[in-house]
């Protein structure tokens, strides 16, 4: 989400859950957790929430430093921990995104899909009422915008990564496609590229999962991909889904959604998933002629927060807030608030911040969404 007020006086009050705001260097952050009193409501997952301030501020642009797409390490954190028979797999993959990063063809083509395919640019929405709801006695509050991802193809941001992925995998000769899915939207947009693209697919997703979003796997079938159904939830999806293509390196590509996982696949997400905040940047100039003071985005598996968050990333003056689920509270054992509450470990090719025991065992999050497993 994105949220522009000149100065924040809602408590972090526009979702419920823990708040984890970060100062988004490219090598460390501080985290203060807060959790909102006031507010239940919440807000769709692929929606972006602007704030806008009552003056305009200037814009400022700054280049980011994409230095770390060449080695994937963000500080301590990303990098490559995979068994020896991946890394060249993974070092085929990571010259071919360098490439196309500047190659004009592939841009050109991914502009074209992502306009006639996918539907951008998405609005940037004024919420009125919203906007009204959150104004104090004297009518002073902030304007608030929504950044409508879920008008894109397939109901969700995902599809922008998707697409650009299945791009490449058909650039580097790959006929299959695995990806693994929680709550069935990253499994729509990669059926939907795959369609577009003619490439086999498959998707694995959790056995509870399946029967929660019953309509997102029909729609995943009526789009040509193969579903397979695991034992557990998203995270026994992603290891199967994971466990398909080491067994087939020469013909599938793993298509990853998240931006988890072993380099380059976390730089790839957030590449692809930026036109976001590219697009809210722009957005904002037209319609205020500023940009946000304060973007919010939830939190689960990381594509929708930083596709937003990352072409702010060196605009001192925009605050960054992350959104992560409270469950019962942080101190309950029973949330998914891995970021505040979490510990740094490696899983899933990458060192992260994790929910683990005192033996570094992973713990479940607890969550009403899909994805996760209830306790």
């Amino acid at each position: 989400m994105a949220c522009n007020i000149k100065a924040l006086s809602l408590n972090h009050q526009i979702l419920s859950g823990t708040t984890v705001e970060r100062k988004m260097g490219t090598a460390s952050a501080a985290n203060v957790s807060v959790v909102p009193e006031t507010v239940t409501k919440t807000l769709p997952a692929s929606t972006t929430l602007t704030i806008k301030a009552p003056q305009p501020e200037r814009l400022l642009i700054k280049t980011v430093d994409r230095k770390e797409i060449n080695h994937g390490k963000f500080g301590r954190f990303g990098g490559k921990y995979v068994p020896e028979t991946l890394m060249s797999c993974l070092g085929k993959l990571e010259a071919e995104f360098n490439l196309v990063l500047h190659d004009s063809e592939f841009q050109e083509e991914l502009t074209t899909a992502l306009r006639d395919y996918v539907g951008r640019e998405t609005p940037l929405y004024f919420a009125q009422r919203l906007t009204d709801h959150y104004k104090n006695s004297r009518g002073e509050g902030p304007e608030i915008y929504l950044k409508r991802e879920d008008l894109s193809h397939g109901g969700a941001h995902k599809i922008n990564n998707a697409i650009a992925q299945a791009m490449i995998a058909k650039r580097m000769g790959r006929k299959t496609i695995v990806a693994a899915t929680g709550a069935g939207q990253h499994g729509v947009a990669t059926a939907a590229a795959c369609a577009k693209l003619s490439l086999e697919c498959t998707i694995f997703m959790g056995a509870t999962d399946m029967e929660k979003q019953a309509s997102n796997v029909l729609l995943m079938k009526l789009l040509g991909a193969k579903v397979e159904s695991v034992e557990g939830a998203f995270k026994e999806a992603s290891s199967q889904a994971i466990r398909e293509w080491v067994g087939n390196l020469e013909t599938s590509y793993y298509l990853t959604g998240t931006v988890v996982g072993p380099h380059p696949c976390p730089s790839m997400v957030r590449e692809f998933q930026s036109v976001i905040g590219k697009e809210t940047r722009r957005q904002a100039m037209e319609k205020w002629g500023g940009k946000p003071d304060v973007l919010v985005a939830c939190i689960g598996s990381g594509s929708n927060a930083l596709g937003l968050f990352h072409e702010f990333i060196n605009d001192e003056d925009v605050r960054l807030i992350g959104v992560e689920a409270a469950g019962f509270g942080l101190d309950s054992g029973r949330h998914s608030a891995t970021l505040a509450r979490g510990d740094v470990g490696v899983y899933h090719g990458a060192m992260s911040y994790l929910l683990q025991d005192a033996e570094g065992q992973i713990l479940g999050p607890h969550s009403i969404g899909v994805g996760y497993v209830l306790d």
